[in-house]
């Protein structure tokens, strides 16, 4: 049994802390083998910086999934994605041709305890124009990876719900779990499918509850009405926070067991 416990867009220095106040108590509750988070806004809104991922590290995050921000802090933290050790993956479907390859690893494969998990990113076909078929990309990676996996999970980036379940279903049997990320709002539809992957459209964020993806009501609704960015984050102690999670056990590349987590701070 392998069991896991997953969060995504967790940003700015109160979802941090957030995390930092909560997650001793999840530990101790689920005793999880490998934790893991996309962190595309972890250094508000932007790739995560270098400082930023190792406070991660020490804190226990075994593997950091991303997406549409990923290229914003490239100075700062280029010479550790080239580093063995690294912890944050890149999507695996980026397009490429003979005269640019998007630059390090889209997938990890995690060792622990006697166990060998593989974690793959993807983004979907409707959010950039030039990506790769999500589908026939990850297909061609199973393919080609002949090692075995007591599990395999996905962080689907994703826009339309109806490719998120394509995808799931394609999928089923052949990965153990297939999270979507990106729609900022955790849903009800978690199931196991006929062959034993398990999906879910958006396992949400850590925010402030009363807020627009993390953004103060009087800041997030100027840009409804005449398009002009002005955001502003709600201070720490005017809002309650919500921390959102999955918590998930696979055994054999099957997954057994899902549970929704929510914590209102």
């Amino acid at each position: 049994m392998i069991k896991f416990l997953i969060f995504w867009d967790i940003f700015w220095r109160n979802w941090r802390r957030l995390l930092n106040k909560f997650l001793p108590g999840l530990k101790e509750k689920y005793d999880p083998d490998f934790i893991v988070w996309n962190s595309e806004n972890l250094s508000s809104w932007k790739w995560p910086t270098l400082k930023h991922i190792k406070e991660l590290e020490e804190i226990w995050f075994d593997c950091l999934t991303w997406w549409d921000h990923i290229f914003t802090n490239i100075k700062d933290i280029h010479n550790y994605l080239n580093n063995k050790n690294w912890i944050q993956i890149r999507p695996l479907n980026y397009f490429e041709s003979k005269h640019f390859t998007a630059p390090w690893k889209w997938y990890k494969i995690l060792e622990k305890n006697g166990k060998k998990i593989l974690i793959v990113n993807l983004i979907s076909w409707n959010l950039k124009d030039l990506v790769d078929n999500p589908f026939l990309r990850v297909e061609k990676l199973l393919e080609e990876l002949k090692e075995k996996f007591d599990a395999i999970i996905i962080d689907f980036h994703k826009e339309f719900t109806s490719e998120g379940y394509m995808l799931s279903l394609f999928l089923d049997w052949k990965v153990g779990l297939v999270y979507w990320t990106h729609t900022h709002i955790q849903t009800n539809d978690e199931h196991i499918l006929p062959g034993w992957t398990w999906m879910i459209s958006d396992v949400w964020m850590i925010w402030a509850y009363n807020s627009s993806i993390g953004q103060s009501y009087d800041s997030r609704i100027i840009w409804f009405l005449s398009w002009l960015q002005l955001f502003a984050k709600p201070e720490q102690d005017m809002w309650p926070w919500v921390l959102f999670g999955i918590y998930v056990e696979i055994k054999k590349n099957k997954c057994v067991k899902i549970e929704k987590i929510r914590i209102e701070e």
